[in-house]
């Protein structure tokens, strides 16, 4: 990879697979490489994928199979921007359809535990509305709920 930061995200032995499902569900998203094990490493054996190359959204990562030590938790998450209702479903049931998990806010975490924050464009004007009302009534309709329905969140901008 030629960038000067990289995200590391640890995985127990499926980077892979997580970077494959990335790179199929979002745009500007790619596996690009796959690094085996020049030798037996904590948790697995010379030849097994120690590192993956990716990108998600266009942001480098690396993928490392470095064992059960580590856990994803909500400290990190990857904050997705979405256009319309349709494409905030399709990540939304994307990455829950795909054994993961719904959780509050437009948030939700993937299969290997990976949180992402589904996050129309439209909820972020609404919360940042100078008329602070309005903004509180759109930020009170987004703490009711899990995948963020955009035509509530505008209605309760408007009032």
């Amino acid at each position: 990879m030629t960038s000067k930061n990289t995200i590391c995200l640890w995985y127990d032995g499926t980077a892979l697979d997580a970077a494959t499902f990335y790179a199929e569900t979002f745009p500007d998203s790619a596996v690009h490489a796959v690094h085996h094990a020049p030798g037996d490493f904590p948790s697995g054996r010379q030849g097994d994928v120690l590192t993956v190359e990716f990108t998600v959204l266009g942001t480098p990562c690396l993928g490392l199979n470095g064992g059960p030590t580590f856990k994803h938790s909500e400290a990190f998450s990857f904050q997705v921007a979405t256009d319309d209702q349709a494409e905030t479903d399709r990540l939304w049931n994307a990455i829950v359809g795909n054994g993961g998990q719904e959780s509050a806010c437009g948030w939700c975490k993937d299969k290997w535990g990976l949180s992402w924050q589904i996050t129309p464009r439209a909820l972020t004007e609404a919360i940042n509305d100078p008329d602070r009302a309005a903004a509180k009534r759109a930020f009170d309709a987004m703490m009711e709920m899990r995948k963020i329905d955009i035509a509530k969140i505008e209605a309760a901008r408007r009032g």
